[in-house]
Parts: structure tokens; C-alpha cells; sequence
């Protein structure tokens, strides 16, 4: 049963063969609707459920233009930043819950699937987590008690109202190794299996997902796939599989992505698509460190710093039209779509991996416009 059906109660299942009232009684009018386009998370609301990714300011309602654009389009969030180890847990014994709480009371105001990210990852995560406090390498034992208690903390402050949690992110390499990460290093390989099995405990209503990207890659998809018959093997609960979708505009193609899901499916467990936005800039392998350390990007590596060309805007359209057709042809399988950000100008891409640029990856321009691939995807819904 998808995530939205769980959050909402049984009882709505009901009203929504009826009518396009969501939680809490649906989404009200955002205001645009003289731009003709109609609620992206309405039109799909049969297959899966589309979420966006929030910064602490959209989550704390002070972008006006934002609010109605992802009140009326979505209907699920996750943090881009506010619930990673660096924000909600920068000392020891300190949690910094402000952020988080308003992220979390977005979402139940608006009758949101709300979703956490993300509890262990080999990024942002603070040095003295991995230091004891002598300053030396902490011990296994010492950071398994770390871990058990950063989780059982931040899970059991939101248990029952963050509807799923992205329990360990990136603990694969492209090639299928295993990443050499701090958790890794200083535990062993079991330290995903003591992350599920922490916060397992923590709710044990809320589901649990392993999330990465480029797991269109076949090594990748592999290793993913043994990973996650370890844990159900070892009688360890795994809901879904999120499948970060950074992708280019041109690549991968979407058989590839299609393997993947249907691979995933195969284990039992529900597919995700996170993390998705599109690349358009130009590939920047071999690019000096001078340049992606903030030094001056070449208009070769920048070339749409005045607006992208109705060209690529076409590419785009096309680009998320394939993607959609390919996700509606698994709904069986999938059961959330969520976009990484909402508008152009805040996008990550912006600067990753070369600062500065200017990129067109989201559904909103930069003045919160919707583009003709918004248009285009829900357009999708109306054929059969």
C-alpha cells in the first residue's frame, strides 16, 4: 500500500476513487491558476506521489512566491539539509530541533507524506562523531552507541509524523564496492544492518529506505540488490529502495533506469524515485581544480548564463516526458516521485561540481514559472 495511504488512514482510500481530496481535505487553490495548468500531485494522484525537496526557508514558510507552488503540487517533502547529522545534531548533546520542526509542522498543515533525510551518511556528518573524547579514534562500541542514540533521538522526536525515513545514503560505489566511509571503517560492513535495526526500533511504524544514485549502473545495481538481501536475510525489514535521479539530459537512457526498477521490485520492496533533477550544462569532466574551486567558468562550461535556448528548453520538455511515460508504466512498483528543489535559482546544480554556473534543472524557473515540461507531464495523465 503506497506511503500516502498509510499517513492519510483507510478511510480516505474511499474518497479518493470519489474525488482529488487528499489529507486534511486536499489542497486548497494556490492562487496560479490562471497559468492553466492543473495540480501536478492531483493528476497523479492514482499512480504515486510527488514529492519536493524543501530548504529551511520553504519549510519555514518564508518564500512567498514558493508556498503555493509546492502546497498545490506536491504531496510529499523531504528536507534538502535539515534533518543531515551537521544540522539537527552539530555538538554532542546538542540538537538543533528549530528547523526541523517547522519542516515537519509544513508538512501536517498541509496533509503532506513527509519523509526524513537522512540518518547515516559519509557526508556532513561532524568530525567528533568519529573522535572519542580524548580525542582519539572512537571504538566500534562507542560509535555503534553513537549511532543508536542520534537515531533513537531524531526518529523518536518526529515517530508517527515522519512517514519514512532514507535510514543510510551512499554506502555504494559505482564499480559495486562497498564505500570506504568513517562507518564503515570504524564498525565494519554490519554498520547498515545496526542503522535499520536502530531505527526499526525507534518507530517501528515508519518505513525505511536505503537511498543512492547513479543505481542505473549495473555493478552498482548489483551490489544494491545483495546489500538488500543481507538485511532481509538477517530478518532486517527493508520498505523501499530510493533511486537518486541526478541525471543528465541526455543520458542515462531510460532502459537503463527501467533494469533498475524492475530489479528492485524483484526483492519485495517498494522503487522511489529521489533526488531527481536534470542537468543541461555541458559535461565538465577534466575541468581544472582552479575553476571547480570557484575560479572563472569559461562560457563553454556556462553557456546559458542569459536564458536557456528554446532548443534545450525542447530537450528538457522531451527529457522529462520520457521519464514520466517510463515511471507511469511502473506504478505498480513505484510509489513516490520527489524533485530536488522546486525552482532553478536554488538548485544544487548551480554549484555542483563547478560554482557559479547557471543551470535550468527543475519544473520552476527563477521567477517560479512553470516550463513547458510541467505542462508536458501532466499531460501524460490524460492518455492511456
Amino acid at each position: 500500500m503506497k506511503n500516502f495511504f498509510h499517513r492519510c488512514g483507510a478511510v480516505f482510500m474511499v474518497l479518493i476513487i470519489v474525488t482529488t481530496a487528499g489529507c486534511g481535505g486536499g489542497r486548497e487553490p494556490s492562487g496560479n491558476e490562471a497559468d492553466g495548468i492543473p495540480s501536478l500531485a492531483d493528476s497523479y494522484e492514482s499512480e504515486f506521489l510527488i514529492g519536493v525537496a524543501l530548504g529551511r526557508s520553504e519549510a519555514a514558510g518564508e518564500v512567498p512566491r514558493a508556498t503555493p507552488l509546492i502546497t498545490r503540487h506536491f504531496n510529499s517533502i523531504t528536507p534538502e539539509n535539515l534533518l543531515k547529522w551537521e544540522r539537527v545534531h552539530p555538538e554532542p548533546g546538542r540538537y538543533n530541533v528549530g528547523p526541523s520542526d517547522q519542516y515537519v509542522e509544513f508538512g501536517e498543515s498541509n496533509g503532506m507524506v513527509i519523509v526524513g533525510h537522512t540518518l547515516v551518511w559519509h557526508n556532513q556528518v561532524p568530525e567528533w562523531v568519529f573522535r572519542s573524547e580524548d580525542g582519539g579514534e572512537i571504538n566500534r562500541e562507542a560509535l555503534l552507541q553513537r549511532m543508536e542514540d542520534h537515531i533513537t533521538t531524531v526518529i523518536g522526536r518526529y515517530r508517527g509524523r515522519i512517514d519514512g525515513w532514507d535510514v543510510v545514503n551512499e554506502a555504494v560505489l559505482d564499480n559495486g564496492e562497498v564505500r570506504s566511509t568513517r562507518w564503515y571503517e570504524l564498525i565494519g560492513p554490519d554498520y547498515v544492518e545496526k542503522a535499520f535495526q536502530f531505527a526499526r526500533t525507534a518507530d517501528p511504524e515508519a518505513e525505511l529506505y536505503y537511498n543512492d544514485y547513479n543505481l542505473w549502473k549495473p555493478a552498482k545495481r548489483e551490489a544494491v540488490i545483495k546489500l538488500v538481501r543481507r538485511l532481509q536475510q538477517n530478518g532486517i525489514r527493508v520498505d523501499g529502495i530510493g533511486m537518486q535521479a541526478h541525471l543528465d539530459i541526455d543520458y542515462p537512457p531510460v532502459s537503463m533506469i527501467e533494469k533498475s526498477i524492475e530489479a528492485f521490485a524483484e526483492l519485495g520492496v517498494n522503487v522511489m524515485i529521489t533526488e531527481l533533477d536534470i542537468d543541461v550544462l555541458p559535461d565538465e569532466d577534466d575541468v581544472d581544480a582552479e575553476i571547480v574551486d570557484g575560479g572563472t567558468v569559461p562560457p563553454s562550461l556556462d553557456p546559458y548564463r542569459n536564458g536557456l535556448s528554446d532548443s534545450v528548453q525542447q530537450q528538457l520538455t522531451h527529457r522529462y516526458t520520457e521519464l514520466f511515460r517510463l515511471f507511469r508504466t511502473h506504478d505498480d512498483k513505484i510509489t513516490r516521485v520527489t524533485f530536488w528543489g522546486l525552482d532553478d535559482g536554488h538548485s544544487w546544480l548551480n554549484n555542483f561540481p563547478i560554482r557559479g554556473r547557471t543551470n535550468y534543472p527543475l519544473l520552476f524557473d527563477r521567477t517560479y514559472q512553470p516550463k513547458p515540461a510541467l505542462d508536458a507531464i501532466i499531460r501524460l495523465t490524460n492518455q492511456q
